[in-house]
């Protein structure tokens, strides 16, 4: 099953627009340092530009955060790249005549539910100025933290 990245690269996205505000970042600058195409990159802007997080102009390769990063949860970028879509999926193609198969999702479902309030809670806490931080650190320890 794959997973997706749309997270990860949207926050790398705008910490690397961030951390070279004021020069020229064409999508192809910014694809080659996320490993993507330039393609992709556009769309993900304009999902974010859309949502409020990046502003950007067309046809100028400047640019710059939508607000201030510690105005940006990590919830907000991930509803910007992802929409409402859950975390969790149940199986909806179990087999209707085991009688596991017809019970088990109503009894995950409650559970799935409070995961998600508890992430996205969590998600709302985290503040893009959170993870440029901890890039910094990063950067100055020259290793890897916990957090």
């Amino acid at each position: 099953m794959k997973y997706s990245t749309r997270l990860s690269d949207a926050v790398h996205l705008l910490l690397f627009v961030h951390l070279n505000s004021g020069q020229p970042l064409s999508s192809e600058a910014i694809a080659k340092s996320i490993c993507t195409n330039p393609s992709y990159v556009r769309q993900m802007m304009a999902k974010l530009k859309a949502a409020g997080l990046l502003n950007s102009n067309r046809g100028q390769a400047k640019p710059s955060l939508g607000r201030a990063a510690e105005d940006i949860s990590l919830l907000d970028v991930y509803r910007a790249v992802e929409g409402e879509k859950r975390l969790l999926h149940l199986d909806t193609h179990t087999n209707p005549d085991c009688g596991v198969g017809v019970h088990i999702q109503y009894a995950l479902q409650g559970y799935f539910d409070r995961v998600q309030q508890e992430t996205e809670r969590a998600m709302q806490q985290i503040t893009l100025q959170n993870v440029l931080d901890t890039y910094h650190q990063e950067i100055s320890y020259g290793g890897h933290t916990e957090n």
